[in-house]
């Protein structure tokens, strides 16, 4: 079966006012009421980042909240409520429906030094380039974090990369309460030159974007704020699903990939053909297959990508073969970085991907009756990965980030950091690294080189908070409770500001029967997350504690961060 490949590029569009006979409030809450028998009946397998019951408590909120909402709010909600399964293919669509929506005509970038104007129409030149610090007077992250909920957002990576029109959508400013009423005229606080000002821009009637892969393109009276006189490896050959281009100064075959689907000029057996007969035939070092553009498409296209590298023995070794990857990194193309992380010896560069490592994928169309608003639903589980590997994305091995003034120049950090990189500058995993050392006994060589990976910006994104508390609870769960000891004790050294690593260092001093550290402990974890759910759950341990007089056994509880 084909993997559908969600075109995430309509997701603002959602938050619209619905050109068609107006709808009743029983009209919308029939609609509603429709969604959620169908969850029930034939989705309930979505229930994994939200359960049932706060699913239903969500629906009957906006079920009360329907009299007194307009059109746009209603669609708002409802929006809210499908992407609350936070699996990207789960949607609603809007190009099925009379609508009628406004945009402001800028494209949005984050970048890692702020979010920025990448593109805007030319009766806005002047200010392309700029950083974007307010909207309507509110501070731009929260303004972000005030539309993320519209977005059917797998992880942060995916939010960025295809939620951040809703920015420059009034409608879903106004529902999300960014803007306190709907209206056309926008107000951006900007920084441009050394200078911070206000810049007032008309949303106009909805229109696509002139964007290619989520940057600009300088067509249709639309101007860039990257450097047009070059072009960086990345973004040549944009008419083209994917391409190579031979690098002999660094003795690299570099290959951009950029769909899950065969281009219209050459299949995608052929291509690689081509492109492992020129490995094998030339004086080539290393290999870079770039995907960091790749929203995915038909993951049965895969198969020639990874069994061409496995038989090309003489790019598939460590320090040869660099992945890059990056937040649009989606879909059948997240099940091509699992192929390669299990068969080839890749090493992964860029940021994280914007999708799980297993999720669910493909979708079906369900029409709500009234409003034929069209809502698409996940049913296939895609698993190319155990269960217990599973994780929000990809981290890479290395990570590189892009600031605007590297995308404003056409310097490219990331394929930099994969000609610089050999096979000994990388440690490709990490914590099996460390576990390796731990099984040894070589304890302060762990701590030692665990302080150092952690302050190691190349491996900002490993979870290793998250892996010495599961590592803690599992040696804890074998009754080895020495050694979770050094577990959980390390992990307040490395993240000592967390309330979750203190909660369940308690916990181990109190299964080892230090009471007195374990009660200051709990109070450590209570006074760092006094109204969160480590505060409470802590607070109860405590109640345990007193109401069991000290009693030594404690029942382990493995807390998520």
């Amino acid at each position: 079966m084909k993997k559908v490949s969600l075109l995430l590029s309509l997701l603002f569009v959602t938050i619209v006012s619905i050109c068609q006979d107006k709808l009743s409030t029983a009209d919308w809450q029939g609609d509603l009421k429709f969604l959620q028998q169908t969850v029930h009946k034939d989705y309930s397998f979505l229930f994994k980042k939200i359960s049932a019951a706060d699913f239903d408590k969500e629906v009957d909120q906006l079920y009360k909240a329907i009299p007194s909402m307009k059109d746009h709010e209603i669609v708002a909600g409802i929006c809210r409520i499908v992407s609350s399964f936070k699996y990207g293919h789960t949607s609603l669509n809007w190009m099925q429906l009379p609508v009628k929506y406004h945009i402001v005509p800028v494209n949005l970038y984050k970048f890692s030094d702020g979010l920025y104007i990448e593109g805007t129409d030319k009766k806005y030149a002047s200010v392309v380039g700029a950083k974007v610090v307010k909207i309507e007077g509110m501070p731009v992250e929260k303004a972000m974090a005030a539309v993320k909920p519209l977005s059917p957002a797998e992880n942060d990576f995916y939010f960025i990369a295809y939620g951040l029109d809703f920015l420059i959508v009034p409608e879903a400013l106004h529902a999300q309460k960014v803007i306190k009423e709907l209206k056309t005229n926008i107000t951006y606080t900007l920084e441009k030159d050394g200078k911070t000002f206000d810049q007032v821009f008309e949303a106009v009637d909805a229109f696509r974007l002139p964007r290619n892969y989520g940057f600009s393109a300088t067509k249709n009276n639309w101007v860039s704020s990257r450097d047009q006189s070059n072009t960086p490896y990345y973004l040549k050959n944009l008419d083209k699903i994917y391409y190579y281009e031979y690098i002999p100064e660094q003795k690299t075959v570099y290959v951009r990939h950029s769909q899950i689907q065969d281009d219209s000029t050459e299949a995608i057996p052929a291509f690689y053909k081509k492109v492992f007969d020129f490995i094998k035939n030339n004086d080539v070092e290393k290999l870079v297959i770039d995907v960091r553009l790749n929203g995915g498409g038909n993951n049965y296209k895969n198969k020639p990508i990874i069994t061409g590298i496995i038989e090309t023995a003489k790019i598939n070794k460590p320090g040869k073969l660099f992945v890059i990857i990056g937040r649009r990194t989606y879909s059948a193309c997240q099940n091509l970085v699992n192929e390669f992380s299990n068969y080839t010896n890749a090493i992964f560069v860029g940021e994280p991907t914007g999708e799980n490592i297993n999720f669910y994928g493909d979708n079906r169309r369900v029409e709500l009756p009234r409003s034929k608003t069209p809502v698409f639903l996940s049913f296939a589980w895609w698993q190319d990965k155990p269960q217990w590997e599973n994780a929000d994305w990809t981290a890479p091995h290395i990570a590189v980030d892009m600031s605007f003034n590297d995308y404003k120049t056409n310097n490219d950090p990331v394929l930099a950091a994969c000609f610089k990189t050999g096979d000994k500058d990388v440690v490709l995993d990490p914590f099996r690294h460390l576990q390796d050392l731990f099984m040894q006994g070589k304890l302060e060589q762990v701590e030692k080189e665990a302080k150092e990976i952690v302050a190691d910006p190349r491996y900002r994104y490993y979870s290793f908070e998250n892996k010495l508390n599961e590592t803690g609870y599992t040696l804890m769960g074998r009754n080895m409770i020495k050694e979770a000891m050094f577990v959980f004790g390390l992990n307040t050294k490395l993240y000592p500001s967390s309330a979750n690593v203190w909660d369940s260092f308690a916990e181990v001093n109190w299964k080892s029967g230090n009471i007195d550290k374990a009660v200051e402990y709990y109070n450590k974890a209570i006074a760092m997350d006094p109204k969160g759910t480590t505060g409470d759950n802590a607070r109860n341990k405590l109640k345990q504690i007193k109401a069991g007089g000290g009693n030594k056994t404690a029942e382990t509880h493995q807390h998520d961060n």
